[in-house]
């Protein structure tokens, strides 16, 4: 049960995570409302291989997702 509600937790910190991620990058690219779901998920993707100031626990959150992995879950909010 603990552990049913960590994961709860996590899903809840990558997808406010995601959201900031969405905001940064959204910044940087006045067109994103105009691209699909995929070219954002890879742009979140290289902005948090590349750019993004991550703490180490927020950095945990999104490791190992893929372009794809980002794109299903903006897709779900």
């Amino acid at each position: 049960m603990l552990q049913d509600k960590r994961k709860d937790l996590d899903a809840e910190k990558r997808k406010l995570l995601l959201e900031r991620l969405l905001r940064e990058v959204g910044r940087d690219n006045p067109d994103l409302y105009y691209r699909s779901t995929s070219d954002i998920a890879q742009l979140i993707f290289n902005h948090v291989e590349s750019a993004a100031m991550l703490h180490p626990e927020e950095r945990a959150l999104v490791k190992g997702l893929s372009p794809r992995d980002i794109a299903v879950l903006l897709s779900l909010h």
